[in-house]
């Protein structure tokens, strides 16, 4: 009877055990190459959970404020895909490279980190007023 009871428990452990929830992504890092200030910085991460439970993000935090994510609040069950959205604010000029921390359920890997990088460079913009010039000895105005 011992070692009947022992083994539904072993077996039943083993079922649990082996439900695990895990998230494989498409790609890990984007590169946006080179692309004008104020353009798009927008990428969407495509992911599965490859596990045979559901897979539930709890969060999802940008490397700083000009990397901001937005990720489905709701369990993914498996099989199923889903996006993370990765907007970067693309007034700052320069080469970037940054991160997104993913926090999940996922069994071999809680916490999984996605890339973005690029380069924004400065557009150069028209004066938004026209140059005004008056007549006498006062100076140009601008």
């Amino acid at each position: 009877m011992k070692k009947l009871i022992l083994g539904i428990v072993f077996a039943l452990t083993g079922t649990f055990a082996s439900q695990a929830q895990e998230i494989s992504f498409e790609k890990e890092i984007h590169d946006f190459g080179t692309f004008d200030q104020h353009g798009d910085g927008t990428y969407e991460f495509k992911f599965t959970n490859t596990g045979d439970a559901p897979l539930i993000i709890s969060n999802s935090k940008g490397s700083c404020g000009c990397t901001v994510p937005v990720w489905p609040k709701e369990p993914i069950t498996p099989g199923e895909s889903h996006v993370i959205k990765v907007k970067y604010d693309t007034k700052r000029v320069g080469a970037f490279n940054k991160s997104v921390t993913i926090t999940s359920n996922a069994k071999t890997e809680p916490t999984k980190v996605i890339r973005i990088k690029g380069k924004t460079i400065a557009v150069d913009e028209e004066p938004t007023s026209p140059v005004k010039t008056t007549t006498g000895s006062s100076p140009v105005a601008k």
